[in-house]
């Protein structure tokens, strides 16, 4: 009595080729995940960078920032009496 060895072989093929697809759909799982983070982190900065132009832009034009409410507060006109 011979070894099979044709399914020996078959069966290792059928492993590495499982194996394989695994690896491919972790990898795939892992770059979708990043991508995701990379996107966050992109829209935060730009975030960031809109309201450091608007910081600017209020105390440029005499405005005090609220740093509470995310704005611009104008000073009032006139002053005080």
């Amino acid at each position: 009595m011979s070894f099979p060895w044709v399914k020996l072989l078959g069966g290792m093929i059928v492993l590495a080729a499982l194996s394989w697809a695994v690896l491919e759909i972790r990898e795939n799982g892992a770059q979708a995940v990043r991508n995701s983070i990379e996107r966050q982190n992109n829209e935060a900065a730009n975030s960031a960078d809109t309201k450091r132009l608007d910081y600017d832009a209020c105390s440029h034009s005499g405005g005090l920032w609220n740093f509470g409410a995310g704005k611009c507060e104008r000073p009032a006109r006139g002053g005080r009496h």
